[in-house]
């Protein structure tokens, strides 16, 4: 055991010292239980404040198997039903047309929930490819100007300017990263008929415990947010950058509730979401689903015409499948990383990285904040060492 740490530590410090990144930390549990925990770094380099075990990172899209969580809550309950299409929640999505390339044409069929889960939805980020893609970046654009203001927009606000942008492609055609989880979001907070936050609190982060677990950070614990940074000729430098409509200074409840980037959290507050989906939806005393209803969430695939469009917008998840907001391996031979099959979770756009492993009842937890990172040569290298020591 202390010798894997000891290999852990080297290659996380080894990150540190190229500047790579400023810090990071990593927690590895098995059977529910902590195996490792290790840090490395700065969360803030210029005032000389490390990496700690509370530190508060932003998690970006790791914020979406959150989200996929809440949907499964309500799915569980009878609120909602995956063939429904999205606009009996948000009338934006009524009428959607497809806005790519060439002529904008109306949907062949509805937007569904499903669609959302599987980001088949044609919902994109923002580009320059299509028409909807254009949209996209104008209405963040537009989410960006109102931030500061007094009228800044709002989660179902923004979810319906979404629909009414239009979409890449037709409903199901393919996969694409986009804003469906900030979609999701909205649609949550109208099937439940409290705001997307209030929800989460109370369905999830209150049973769990998860303390530090919110889309803002309070005055008594700002001093424990990291800083983020970006690579540069210099190392890691810091910057301060609005990115998808997320305040980053995270310093005031938000109008917009991101269902896709906009928590912050902590490792072991993650870890009691990730411990729950390990026991079948079960912590402790506490049940947040039935166990049939966790293996339909951590067992999502893509048909195989939208699998070739998925491994071609992340060519390092080769091997994998996507569903319910996470990526799920079904192929360890075709992999960029040693791990079980049924693998899952997510990561984001800072770096932070999650993975339920139910072959080897494994979870490996990790953060960090570097602009533009994802799943990084660190945490592969990471993975490899804690699967072939933890695996069975």
């Amino acid at each position: 055991m202390e010798a894997v740490k000891e290999r852990a530590q080297a290659i996380m410090d080894r990150y540190t010292q190229s500047g790579f990144c400023a810090g990071s930390s990593l927690l590895i549990l098995q059977h529910g239980e902590e195996k490792l925990y290790a840090q490395s770094g700065w969360a803030d380099r210029d005032n000389q404040i490390p990496v700690q075990r509370d530190t508060l990172f932003r998690l970006y899209s790791m914020s979406k198997p959150i989200t996929g969580c809440a949907a499964m809550i309500l799915l569980e309950r009878g609120v909602i039903d995956l063939y429904e299409p999205v606009s009996q929640y948000l009338p934006g999505f009524a009428n959607c047309m497809v806005r790519g390339r060439g002529t904008p044409e109306p949907a062949a069929r509805p937007v569904r929930i499903r669609d959302l889960l599987s980001m088949t939805s044609g919902l994109p980020y923002g580009d320059e490819d299509t028409q909807a893609g254009k949209g996209a970046l104008s209405l963040f654009a537009e989410i960006g100007r109102r931030l500061h203001s007094e009228a800044p927009m709002t989660t179902v606000e923004i979810a319906n300017r979404m629909g009414e942008n239009g979409l890449s492609f037709q409903p199901g055609e393919r996969w694409m990263y986009g804003t469906s989880a900030d979609v999701m979001g909205a649609v949550i907070e109208q099937a439940s008929g409290m705001r997307f936050g209030e929800f989460l609190q109370k369905e999830l982060f209150e049973p769990l415990g998860m303390k530090d677990t919110a889309f803002y950070v309070p005055e008594e614990k700002r001093a424990r947010l990291t800083k983020v940074y970006e690579e540069t000729e210099n190392g890691a430098t810091p910057i301060h950058t609005e990115h998808l409509g997320i305040y980053c200074e995270q310093n005031s409840t938000p109008a917009f509730e991101s269902g896709g980037a906009g928590l912050v959290s902590t490792l072991d507050d993650y870890a009691q979401f990730a411990r729950m989906l390990r026991n079948g939806g079960r912590l402790g005393e506490t049940v947040i689903l039935q166990p049939s209803t966790v293996r339909f969430f951590t067992s999502g695939r893509l048909e195989p015409w939208q699998e070739t469009s998925f491994t071609s917008q992340f060519d390092g998840l080769a091997g994998f499948t996507y569903g319910n907001f996470m990526r799920v391996l079904k192929d360890p031979g075709r992999a960029f990383m040693n791990a079980g099959v049924g693998s899952y979770g997510w990561d984001g756009w800072l770096g932070p990285y999650f993975a339920n492993d139910p072959e080897n009842d494994l979870t490996l937890l990790m953060m960090l904040q570097r602009k533009d990172s994802g799943t990084v040569s660190m945490t592969r290298e990471l993975i490899n060492l804690i699967t072939a020591a933890f695996g069975r």
